[in-house]
């Protein structure tokens, strides 16, 4: 192979090719092309331009969108189920054999087997004490409670009590109207509404999982959001709504989803 200039014909380089000459250059040109390839793919960004390869980043960020999907699925499952909650602390119709305190997954006890032991006296006298102890504490442990107090939301005659059986999980306290109605503890409004059975209805949620409710009110002087202290005024009495024979507040007291007899926690007298 002879390289000339065109002017002058001059001989400028040349090369004498062989069949082994050519096969090495060859060999060595596509195993440097190679290399330079792979090197390429392998150690520089420059292979995110090529169809089917994707940055470091974007496989990060794939991933931390897929955690955060996750999350926010069950976060979803999770609202649901409360607001679910709420609808059935608004209409009244829960089925205290529905419920479960584990509103999740519901655990079948029907083949398990329960050996009753009797209670000796010490265990029964023991039990007493606790009882008598912790008579006004609605939280798992008394070491909870040191803290945290129920408030009377209002002082009255209670009219119709607690029963589940009836599907009232509720007190009806006679007080007059416009009385002042007080949260029982603090928290923030989760409901501020107007409903057609129950009137002006307003639900406080609380630390420890607690939720009150108050409904048939003449007013509200709360809105959605708003954070209360124990104590603080709420709404007024009244005779709002469909299911109301007269001035009178209906509250409800409900404790990890499951309604409880508000008495057992509170004064009202």
């Amino acid at each position: 192979m002879v390289i000339l200039n065109e002017d002058t014909f001059e001989e400028r380089y040349s090369l004498k090719l062989t069949r082994l000459n050519v096969f090495v250059l060859v060999t060595t040109s596509a195993i440097l092309l190679v290399a330079a390839t792979t090197f390429i793919i392998a150690f520089t960004p420059l292979r995110e331009y090529i169809p089917g390869y994707s940055s470091p980043q974007l496989k990060e960020q794939a991933a931390e969108l897929a955690y955060q999907t996750d999350s926010l699925q069950n976060v979803l499952k999770l609202n649901n189920q409360f607001l679910g909650s709420i609808k059935g602390v608004l209409s009244g119709d829960l089925q205290t054999s529905d419920l479960n305190r584990d509103s999740i997954a519901k655990f079948s006890q029907d083949n398990l087997e329960v050996e009753v032991i009797p209670p000796s006296r010490a265990d029964s006298l023991l039990r007493e004490e606790v009882a008598l102890e912790d008579k006004y504490n609605i939280l798992p442990g008394a070491t909870d409670n040191i803290n945290f107090s129920l408030f009377p939301p209002v002082k009255g005659t209670i009219t119709e009590g607690y029963d589940a059986e009836e599907k009232h999980y509720a007190i009806d306290v006679v007080i007059p109207k416009n009385s002042p109605v007080k949260s029982v503890a603090d928290g923030r409004v989760i409901f501020a509404e107007w409903t057609t059975e129950t009137g002006y209805v307003i639900i406080v949620k609380h630390d420890y999982g607690l939720i009150s409710v108050y409904k048939h009110n003449a007013s509200l002087t709360k809105e959605q959001g708003d954070f209360v202290k124990a104590g603080e005024v709420v709404a007024t009495a009244g005779n709002t709504g469909e299911y109301t024979t007269g001035p009178h507040l209906h509250f409800e007291l409900w404790n990890e989803g499951n309604p409880v007899n508000p008495t057992d926690y509170i004064d009202f007298e």
